[in-house]
């Protein structure tokens, strides 16, 4: 790093160096073919911070538990196309 050294041995910069720094030096992640369901909303069901999503991908049903925040994010509703990502034991929603 090419950055000047304080004194008590930091190397100062300020937010947006530190961010484009951070940026550059990211895992650089993807999402593969296998692990992605392309489907149709069948229900959303909302309580509280809480929703869960109901997903018909060809012949299975994948339900996913996400914030109401996501949902309205995403503006899922009944008859939408959404994306079921499998991640480990969890299920991502995306669109």
């Amino acid at each position: 790093c090419a950055l000047p050294i304080s004194s008590g041995g930091q190397r100062p910069m300020d937010a947006a160096a530190l961010r484009a720094l951070l940026r550059d030096r990211a895992p650089q992640t993807g999402v593969s073919a296998r692990n992605q369901l392309e489907g149709t909303v069948v229900s959303v069901e909302t309580d509280g911070l809480m929703a869960k999503v109901e997903l018909a991908c060809g012949p299975y049903r994948m339900v996913s538990i996400i914030t109401r925040e996501a949902v309205e994010e995403l503006a899922l509703k009944p008859g939408d196309t959404a994306t079921a990502v499998v991640k480990s034991t969890s299920v991502e929603i995306r669109r």
